[in-house]
């Protein structure tokens, strides 16, 4: 069972969206945006920013597809297109872009239920790929500039490399800073007596 989510819809069929606004409190989520159109739901998300979007990929003045995207760009959410037609276009498409699920209609609970947990099993994994690698990132940009930090000290401080490490580590913990901290002031105070 998926925790309770704040679910927008989007089709340009009538009973389409009463179907969603009936059923999705069932399965227990709370559907706080219906829109018409692919332009609507994307104006009606940026106000009421969604948990899911389950939207239909044939709409009016924006499709479902480029919907999503423009979602993506206010920021990472999960997306279920739903779709009267299983063409390979509107697949490949949807494999290009911010899609988690493809549902062909008519969409029943059984296919409903598990479609919403495993899109939100799926962007649970993807946020936490993406914060691992800005992690590893960051990580890599300190270390780059301790590395930096522990050069100065060896050259001005005639220390060698595991001295110098230390000197940064007892700075550290003398100041209660970090580590990368006290290595960006020693660049800082570097590049003031010495700029370039």
């Amino acid at each position: 069972m998926t925790r309770s989510l704040k679910i927008a819809v989007a089709d340009d069929e009538r009973d389409m969206r009463d179907y969603f606004q009936q059923i999705l409190p069932h399965l227990g989520h709370q559907v706080v945006v219906v829109a018409e159109t692919g332009k609507e739901l994307v104006e009606r998300c940026a106000a009421t920013p969604p948990d899911l979007v389950i939207t239909d990929i044939k709409m009016p003045d924006m499709d479902g597809i480029d919907a999503a995207v423009a979602l993506y760009q206010h920021g990472p959410v999960p997306v279920i297109l739903v779709s009267a037609y299983h063409d390979s276009e509107f697949i490949r498409r949807a494999e290009a872009d911010h899609i988690l699920a493809y549902l062909v209609k008519p969409i029943k609970q059984a296919d409903l239920e598990p479609a919403i947990a495993i899109a939100m099993r799926r962007f649970e994994q993807f946020q936490a790929l993406r914060k691992e690698t800005v992690d590893l990132k960051q990580a890599l940009e300190d270390r780059k500039i301790i590395e930096k930090a522990k050069g100065v000290l060896m050259k001005k401080a005639s220390l060698d490399e595991h001295d110098a490490f230390r000197r940064l580590q007892k700075l550290a913990s003398d100041k209660n800073k970090k580590l990368v901290e006290i290595a960006r002031i020693i660049m800082t105070a570097e590049e003031a007596f010495d700029p370039r």
